[in-house]
C-alpha cells in the first residue's frame, strides 16, 4: 500500500480508518522515548525517524541527499510495521528484544531483517516498541552505522 502525502499529518490521514488510531498510538510511542537529535520526516513512503544533515552532513551513503534513515513507521497492504534499522545492525539488541517481545506478546513474532510486522491491531506491545525506540542515541546510531559501511 503506497500513500501518497507530503507530510507526516497527511500520511495519518490519508491511513484506511481502522488503522490510524494505532498509527497515532505508535507514533505517539516512538516520539515520546526516541533520544534527542533525530528528526520526524517523511522517508521511502513512511513516516521516518531520521539523523538529520544537520547531525550528519553526508547523509545516507546510497543518497546523500537523504538523511541517514534509523525507524519507520508504515502501514503497508496488511499489516502496520516498525523498521528498526538498529536490530538488524546490532545482535545484543536483537537478541533483546526477540526475548522482550516472547514476554510482551503470545503471537509469535513476524519479522524480517528489520521490519516488525504487526497484522493484528489490538496486539501490538506499545509498551516494548517504545522502550526499544530508547535503545539507541544518535552517537551510538551513527558510530554503528559508520562502523557497517566499513566492513
Amino acid at each position: 500500500m503506497k500513500i501518497e502525502a507530503t507530510t507526516v499529518a497527511e500520511y495519518i490521514a490519508a491511513v484506511p480508518d481502522d488503522r490510524r488510531p494505532v498509527m497515532k498510538k505508535l507514533r505517539a510511542t516512538i516520539r515520546k522515548h526516541l533520544p534527542k537529535g533525530f528528526r520526524e520526516c517523511l522517508n521511502y513512503g513512511m513516516i521516518g525517524y531520521v539523523v538529520p544533515h544537520t547531525r550528519y552532513p553526508g547523509g545516507y551513503h546510497c543518497d546523500p541527499e537523504m538523511p541517514v534513515p534509523f525507524m519507520n513507521l508504515a502501514s503497508q497492504r496488511t499489516f502496520v510495521a516498525v523498521y528498526h534499522m538498529g536490530l538488524y545492525s546490532e545482535g545484543k539488541l536483537m537478541a533483546w528484544f526477540q526475548r522482550e517481545y516472547a514476554r510482551h506478546c503470545e503471537r509469535k513474532l513476524d519479522m524480517g531483517k528489520s521490519c516488525i510486522r504487526f497484522k493484528k491491531m489490538d496486539e501490538i506491545p506499545y509498551e516494548l516498541i517504545g522502550e526499544l525506540a530508547t535503545k539507541m542515541t544518535v552517537d551510538q546510531w551513527i558510530a554503528r552505522y559508520e562502523a557497517s559501511l566499513k566492513k
